[in-house]
């Protein structure tokens, strides 16, 4: 397999043309690995010109695949099990980039701040937050208006800060 990704290398060095184009393979979910494998067996088998095939961290269902054109690309993924086959637009490597190369945003959440969940399926209720993963982009919190204290984990986007620990409460309706 090493040999496979330093002769993808090469090519990309020698053959690889001013612009490439960049499609979405869609596949079976939770077999994103499987149809990786099997394609890029299939590129190096049949010799097709693709530069890269890539499995974005954290988005199920898609590959990404690097091509001079869309024959290549289809050629690779062709009649291969758990691939549905290629998304009509080709999109930049700027529209890819932030799922190749992850970017870890600046948390402004905090250990005992009081929060709104602004997604299902707690939406609306007001917790505490006891945990901030800042890799996962998930913060542990405590729901305020349980009875017993519930430890749930949600998304960092999905919360909203209402007030900092220290800070006067705000008034309830």
């Amino acid at each position: 397999m090493e040999e496979f990704a330093d002769k993808i290398k090469e090519e990309i060095k020698q053959e690889k043309p001013k612009s490439s184009m960049i499609f979405i393979v869609k596949v079976t979910t939770n077999k994103e690995d499987k149809a990786l494998d099997m394609i890029s067996d299939k590129i190096k088998k049949k010799n097709i010109n693709v530069y890269a095939v890539a499995r974005p961290h954290g988005l199920r269902g898609y590959i990404i695949l690097e091509s001079p054109d869309r024959e290549n690309a289809e050629e690779a993924v062709f009649n291969l099990p758990y691939v549905k086959g290629i998304l009509p637009k080709v999109i930049t490597y700027e529209e890819v980039k932030s799922m190749l190369e992850p970017i870890t945003a600046e948390v402004k959440i905090e250990k005992g701040d009081i929060v709104e969940i602004i997604g299902e399926p707690f939406k609306k209720e007001k917790a505490k937050v006891t945990r901030i993963d800042k890799a996962k982009g998930e913060a542990v919190v405590s729901l305020l208006g349980a009875a017993v204290p519930i430890p749930v984990s949600v998304k960092l986007d999905n919360i909203r800060v209402i007030r900092r620990e220290g800070e006067e409460a705000e008034e309830s309706p």
